[in-house]
């Protein structure tokens, strides 16, 4: 667990790390460089839980030996089956990080919701739904590994 006392946000309980794959812990599929190692790194808090439609196919290969869990969705709805997941593990405990326009209700929902933009980019109503923008994957775990960054950037 995480615990964070944010000044004017709240105390923060976090339980649960969720991540979208493709456009958040990916870029056209393939993992990117330092990501491995911070989600090893935070597997030691925090439940890891990877949700994707896997557009290319090889999520589980990337992820091989990072200590999370595996979702694949089916098509369609997509936005509303990772916010249902976010609420089934409680909204309350939950960080959830992702790039993409479904991954907006997840972000709304959880205690603690942070957008990236990486090669990708970021959907405009994504970045409404955060809490927190990072510039890139590493740059928001590091926001949970130095919590004292996430206080910085939202406290009163």
């Amino acid at each position: 667990m995480i615990e964070i006392d944010i000044p004017d946000f709240g105390e923060l309980r976090l339980e649960h790390l969720v991540l979208d794959y493709n456009g958040t812990l990916a870029v056209d599929g393939r993992i990117l460089f330092g990501v491995r190692e911070r989600l090893e790194r935070l597997a030691s808090q925090l439940t890891i839980h990877v949700i994707t439609a896997d557009t290319f196919g090889k999520a589980a290969d990337y992820l091989a030996g990072i200590p999370c869990r595996l979702d694949i969705l089916p098509p369609g709805r997509q936005d509303e089956a990772k916010r249902d997941f976010v609420c089934k593990l409680g909204v309350a405990n939950c960080v959830c990080v992702g790039n993409g326009r479904n991954d907006r209700l997840m972000l709304q929902e959880a205690a603690l919701g942070i957008a990236v933009l990486q090669d990708e980019g970021a959907a405009a109503a994504t970045l409404m739904a955060a809490d927190a923008v990072a510039a890139d994957i590493q740059s928001a775990l590091e926001l949970l590994i130095r919590p004292l960054r996430l206080i910085a950037t939202l406290r009163s």
